[in-house]
């Protein structure tokens, strides 16, 4: 299926080239992508975008699309790692069918690949260690030294092979070597490993194999195996491109194209998989699913959605060059899909008890709330009000600065859906200082934010009765790193952790009927920002994850552009 031309004005430059790779049916009129995560930590933002690419691209064009886990390496990967990639890719709105693939179901071919590229004179064995390969490889400036394992015999090559492969040596004691040449400019192909021996079980195969393939070789030729059509790729694989090409063309294999298209990086944190398990490891995070990660299991237990995930990916789009996406583009995505389909909802975080002293005692109504402004169906629901009440410490203020239009001695303001009120005193422990209580009067007529003089306030606060509220523990996450870059800043980049990334509030007050909410539901905490309901949470006690605040910094920054044009 070919776009149409009001379609294609603005396609990016992937598009441009499958829409002419339709036009000329070089691939028989097929679009048939894959996404092929090595299964040696958890999916994060950056493969999120990668993700959406390669399914959503198939889509488009009524294609195929594959998932495949590139397994080679017994060291690193785990089926705990497997599992939590299907999950989360199925959480991200994809499903491949049956068309879940491993790189390990492909061990017996790519076993006689390799045999071929031997009989052929394009692959000796080699006794030369992992040091001293990489100390004969040459440098960008200095051709490499040939091994002297290089001239092996065809059958010598195939009995050393075959002898590998049954277990007769250690781990490093050999290696399969592409045969290419040392003095190419590109070092990737100088004689690159194809295969090492690892005596190490498989998460998948088990025993039954000590040695395994390395990635460059697995992944070109599984992508063949497959017959994918579009092979897509961050751009760091441009310089592997030759040595793909090397394998396919010399196995006369099926050559699906690649293309190169730079990578996601986003500020205030970092996406390298490596230091992310140091984060776990070193217990900077409370595992991979810590909200503070950018792995999608972590964004999804702080509250983000798999639609503002693919809303921030379409943003992002596809570039050739690399780049940093700003921490606040994501959370943009995320505010302006919660801000029409969160409930508004109370909970006083740092709450001080409010006594309204002309408030008749045991009196308790049901003041009608507003459920979500921005959703007329959203409807309503009742909420208690009694003599005394839960507000925010932060609200007060004893001696407050100008256009303060908040809680003080002597000022009026509204409560939400309720009345006007007025402190009129105000108590404190003797011994630290600390407001214990306050004490205000209330105008009976005010109710709902009305008067019979028609006067106003200027300030609104939320509240939650004392008689019914709930006990909850709030966490309030903030970025995990002190600056935007922290693999590009001097030292260790574990130096910028954010001290402040996670603030655990206890003995916070919420409205009664929060006490029912299901894990993962979200809502808007009016005045603090958009919650969604933690995992640890019980029956008896909720625990809220504060997936952003209120503050929308992106969307002025859209604003100024727009003036701008």
């Amino acid at each position: 299926m070919i776009k149409n031309e009001e379609e294609t004005k603005s396609v990016d430059f992937i598009r441009e080239i499958v829409n002419k790779d339709m036009e000329s049916e070089k691939w028989g009129g097929r679009v048939h992508t894959r996404f092929p995560p090595e299964p040696n930590g958890y999916l994060h933002i950056g493969h999120a975008r990668n993700i959406c690419l390669n399914f959503i691209l198939a889509d488009e064009y009524g294609g195929l699309y594959n998932l495949r886990f590139d397994d080679t390496n017994p060291v690193s990967e785990e089926t705990e790692y497997v599992e939590s990639m299907i999950k989360d890719i199925h959480w991200l709105g994809f499903d491949w069918g049956d068309r879940l693939f491993y790189a390990s179901n492909y061990f017996p071919q790519l076993y006689d690949f390799a045999v071929e590229l031997i009989k052929r004179g394009k692959a000796y064995v080699c006794d030369l260690t992992e040091e001293e390969i990489r100390a004969t490889r040459g440098t960008v400036k200095e051709h490499g030294k040939e091994s002297p394992y290089r001239v092996r015999s065809i059958e010598e090559n195939l009995d050393l092979f075959e002898r590998m492969r049954d277990g007769e040596f250690k781990d490093g004691e050999k290696t399969l070597r592409a045969k290419i040449d040392m003095t190419h400019p590109n070092m990737k192909m100088r004689d690159p490993v194809m295969y090492r021996i690892r005596h190490i079980t498989h998460h998948r195969t088990g025993d039954k194999w000590c040695i395994y393939p390395m990635y460059d070789f697995t992944h070109c030729l599984s992508d063949s195996i497959e017959g994918i059509t579009h092979s897509i790729c961050t751009l760091e694989f441009d310089v592997n491109r030759p040595l793909y090409d090397w394998y396919l063309d010399q196995l006369e294999a099926y050559h699906p194209q690649q293309i190169e298209a730079a990578r996601v990086n986003l500020s205030h944190t970092i996406l390298s998989k490596r230091k992310l398990l140091q984060l776990v490891e070193k217990g900077f995070v409370n595992g991979w699913s810590d909200p503070r990660m950018p792995t999608l299991s972590g964004l999804r237990r702080r509250g983000y959605t798999p639609a503002s995930i693919r809303e921030f990916s379409d943003r992002v789009g596809v570039g050739r060059s690399e780049g940093t996406a700003e921490m606040a583009l994501l959370e943009f995505c995320i505010r302006q899909e919660l801000n029409f389909s969160a409930t508004r909802v109370m909970v006083v975080l740092r709450p001080v008890k409010l006594i309204i002293d002309n408030y008749p005692e045991g009196k308790v109504e049901m003041m009608e709330a507003i459920n979500n402004p921005e959703d007329p169906e959203a409807g309503t629901r009742m909420l208690p009000f009694s003599k005394e009440m839960y507000v925010e410490l932060d609200d007060f203020r004893e001696d407050p600065p100008k256009k303060w239009f908040r809680l003080a001695p002597g000022k009026e303001v509204r409560l939400k859906h309720a009345y006007y009120v007025t402190v009129t005193d105000v108590v404190k422990d003797e011994k630290t200082g600390e407001i214990t209580e306050l004490h205000c009067t209330y105008d009976p007529e005010s109710r709902g934010g009305g008067t019979p003089d028609m006067r106003k306030v200027r300030g609104t606060i939320h509240w939650v009765s004392a008689d019914h509220a709930v006990d909850a523990e709030v966490r309030l996450y903030n970025n995990l790193f002190t600056v935007p870059e922290p693999m590009g800043e001097e030292g260790e980049y574990t130096d910028y952790i954010n001290p402040t990334s996670l603030e655990v509030l206890e003995g916070c007050k919420m409205e009664p009927g929060l006490i029912n909410a299901k894990t993962g539901e979200k809502f808007q905490f009016m005045r603090k920002g958009y919650f969604c309901v933690d995992p640890d949470s019980t029956d008896k006690m909720k625990v809220f994850n504060r997936t952003v605040t209120l503050r929308d910094s992106w969307a002025k920054i859209e604003k100024k552009l727009k003036r701008r044009l």
